[in-house]
C-alpha cells in the first residue's frame, strides 16, 4: 500500500519517454505489479511533454490493484494498464493520445478524464482498446461523459 498526503502534495513525477531513448512499456514515471497493490492521494506525473510521444506516466500490471484519489498526468500514453484487474476510483486523468490504453479489465469509476491540447499534428484520442483477438468480447456496458474542453 503507497498513501500519500493527497494528490497535490504527494506527487511521483518522472521524465522517460520514447523521444528520448525509452520504449513505451520502459518510460513509466511508476510502475506496479504484482497482486493488490493500493495507492490512495498521490500524483503520478511524465513531464517529458508531448513532443516527446510516449511517456506513461503509470503502468500497472498488478491483478486487483486499486488507485484511490490519485491524479495520472502526461500526454500520450499517460495511463497504460497493462494487465490484470485494475480499479481507479475518484482519480483525475490527464492526456493528449491514446491516454488510456492496454489490455487490462480496468474500472474507472467517478474518475475525471481531462483532455489537454495537442501539438497541431495530433488529435485527441482518449483510450486505445488493447484487445488482441478480434473476437475478444471485453467491453463497457455504461459509460458516460461530460463536457469536453481541452485543457492545457
Amino acid at each position: 500500500m503507497l498513501v500519500g498526503d493527497g494528490m497535490r502534495n504527494t506527487v511521483i513525477t518522472g521524465s522517460r519517454s520514447v523521444g528520448g531513448g525509452s520504449t513505451t512499456f520502459r518510460s513509466a514515471t511508476f510502475a506496479v505489479n504484482g497482486a493488490g497493490f493500493i495507492a490512495r492521494g498521490i500524483t503520478f506525473r511524465n513531464t517529458a511533454g508531448p513532443q516527446n510521444h510516449q511517456a506513461v506516466a503509470l503502468r500497472s500490471d498488478s491483478d486487483r490493484s486499486v488507485f484511490y484519489q490519485c491524479s495520472i498526468e502526461g500526454y500520450q500514453d499517460t495511463l497504460y494498464v497493462h494487465s490484470q484487474r485494475q480499479f481507479y476510483r475518484e482519480c483525475y486523468i490527464y492526456g493528449t493520445v491514446d491516454f488510456i490504453f492496454g489490455n487490462a479489465a480496468a474500472v474507472l469509476q467517478n474518475c475525471m478524464i481531462y483532455a489537454r491540447r495537442p501539438m497541431k499534428s495530433q488529435k485527441i484520442t482518449i483510450t486505445a482498446q488493447g484487445r488482441t483477438t478480434r473476437t475478444r468480447t471485453r467491453a463497457s456496458r455504461s459509460t458516460t461523459l461530460g463536457s469536453w474542453l481541452p485543457r492545457t
